[in-house]
């Protein structure tokens, strides 16, 4: 299992077989998204940015967990909402290289406010 829609599928699974699909809404789904956030930014809180790009293994761990659950919920937000989340990303980069030609920023690092500052 490695892509998006066998998660989807196995979360699918895992959701139908408790009988949730009446709590799984997207405003529910946002929700919890939200509060899953809140924990994996929780563990970064406070870290230098050494610290945070180089956690311990236990920290790592912990790390991982909170980003698979806010992939999950994200995955079954999507579905929820019928929207493909690869295509709606692949979209979004695509807006995203006209909106910050990479010749703008080849002769100094500007953060993109500040290009957009401009």
């Amino acid at each position: 299992m490695d892509s998006l829609n066998d998660l989807n599928d196995r979360h699918r699974r895992f959701v139908e077989e408790r009988h949730w699909q009446k709590h799984q809404t997207p405003k529910n789904l946002v929700m919890a998204l939200t509060a899953e956030v809140g924990e994996l930014n929780e563990l970064f809180m406070w870290l230098t940015p050494d610290e945070s790009r180089s956690p311990d293994a236990a920290h790592r761990q912990a790390m991982g967990e909170e980003m698979a659950d806010v992939l999950i919920y994200l995955v079954r937000l999507a579905d929820e909402l019928g929207i493909d989340l690869v295509a709606a990303a692949h979209a979004k980069c695509d807006k995203n290289d006209g909106k910050y030609p990479k010749e703008a920023f080849q002769d100094e690092p500007l953060r993109p406010h500040e290009y957009k500052e401009r």
